[in-house]
C-alpha cells in the first residue's frame, strides 16, 4: 500500500483511478525481476538483488515521477543512450527491501495485474519472504530462489 501521504490527491475516486493507471502501466511497461550477481564480499560469493522497475522514454519521464510520487519511494535513473535511439531511457526502480515488502507487494496484491507479469509479481512475492527470512543465505535456500526466478521473465536455468 502506498504510504500515508505519498500523494496529493485527497479525492479517494482519484486514487483508485492512479491505481488502476499504474497496473495498467506495469503490465505494459513493468517488470519484476531478480538478478544473482557474483559478489566476492559475501559469504556464498553471490548476491541476489530482487527490484520492480518500469523504464521509459525522456518523453514519458513524468509517468515514472507520478509512479515516484504514488509509491512514495524508489528512484529514478537515466541510462544515457548512445545508439541510434532519439533519447535516454528512464528507469523508475524500487530495490529496498523493505519498501518492496511495505510498499510495492502489497499494492500489487491488492491491484493485481492482468497480464502474464502477475505470475512473475508472485514469484517475486516469494523470493521477497524467503530474502526477509534470510533463506538466501543458506544453499538450500539460495538454490531455490534460484530455481524460482529461472521461472521468471522467460529466463533459463542459470548454472552457478
Amino acid at each position: 500500500m502506498p504510504r500515508k501521504n505519498s500523494f496529493s490527491a485527497d479525492n479517494q475516486q482519484e486514487r483508485l483511478k492512479t491505481a488502476n493507471w499504474i497496473v495498467g502501466f506495469t503490465d505494459g511497461e513493468g517488470c519484476f525481476t531478480v538478478s544473482v550477481f557474483k559478489n566476492p564480499t559475501t559469504k556464498s560469493g553471490w548476491q541476489i538483488f530482487p527490484e520492480f522497475v518500469v523504464t521509459q522514454g525522456k518523453k514519458s519521464l513524468p509517468a515514472l515521477e507520478l509512479m515516484k510520487q504514488f509509491f512514495n519511494c524508489g528512484i529514478i535513473t537515466i541510462n544515457k543512450r548512445h545508439d541510434n535511439h532519439k533519447e535516454h531511457l528512464y528507469r523508475y526502480c524500487v530495490r529496498n527491501l523493505k519498501d518492496l515488502e511495505e510498499v510495492i507487494l502489497p499494492f500489487f496484491r491488492k491491484n493485481s495485474l492482468r497480464t502474464a507479469k502477475e505470475r512473475d509479481f508472485k514469484i517475486f512475492a516469494q523470493v521477497t519472504e524467503l530474502m526477509r527470512e534470510q533463506a538466501h543465505l543458506k544453499p538450500s535456500g539460495f538454490k531455490k530462489i534460484v530455481q524460482m526466478i529461472s521461472q521468471m521473465n522467460r529466463k533459463k536455468i542459470r548454472q552457478l
